[in-house]
């Protein structure tokens, strides 16, 4: 079984920490470990997803309380293939370039990259200044792998819902996991 940690941070963006589980839930061999922030948990609400906390939980195999950086993915001995931070917060970015670890969000994402595990960051900010590139930068000479949520309109996606699934599906790309949902480019683009 690999197992793979859901960090959803409080940034816009909410769907693409919701699609991620939901993707990851056609994988037969693949348990997530989600850790939801307070804030996250509310931009879901005001932005309209439909579900509520204890459905956003559901998604999960196995959930962990925000403040608990004492759970059992916050230890190295904690074997799984990685974490996506999904969205990510320019906070919790900060936290991670600085090995800051005051949640558990940021906590498993150092012990991801101290381990030398995949961690994908799906930042989510626009426009950024010179602080947000200084921090992209140090996550990325950490070992993180900065993957802004940036639509891919080759694909001539038909709704919000096409863009969202390429994305999160090029994310789990970095996993090994491919979904169906994603379509690769190809010289007549049509695949």
């Amino acid at each position: 079984m690999r197992r793979l940690i859901i960090g959803i941070s409080g940034a816009s963006g909410a769907i693409y920490g919701l699609r991620a589980l939901e993707m990851l839930r056609d994988f037969d061999d693949v348990e997530t470990h989600l850790v939801i922030s307070p804030a996250a948990i509310r931009t879901a609400l005001a932005e309209g997803t439909g579900k509520t906390a204890d459905e956003i939980r559901g998604l999960a195999d196995r959930v962990y309380s925000h403040g608990d950086i004492g759970a059992s993915i916050a230890s190295g001995s904690f074997r799984c293939d990685g974490m996506l931070v999904a969205p990510c917060s320019i906070k919790t970015l900060s936290g991670i370039a600085h090995c800051y670890a005051d949640d558990l969000i940021v906590r498993a994402a150092d012990v991801c990259l101290k381990e030398r595990r995949r961690l994908v960051l799906m930042v989510r900010e626009t426009p950024l200044h010179a602080g947000h590139i200084a921090l992209m930068d140090q996550a990325t000479r950490n070992g993180a792998v900065i993957m802004p949520p940036v639509p891919s309109f080759y694909t001539l996606p038909k709704s919000i819902a096409e863009m969202v699934d390429q994305t999160v599906g090029r994310a789990l790309d970095q996993f090994g996991l491919h979904h169906p949902t994603v379509r690769r480019w190809t010289e007549d683009h049509n695949d």
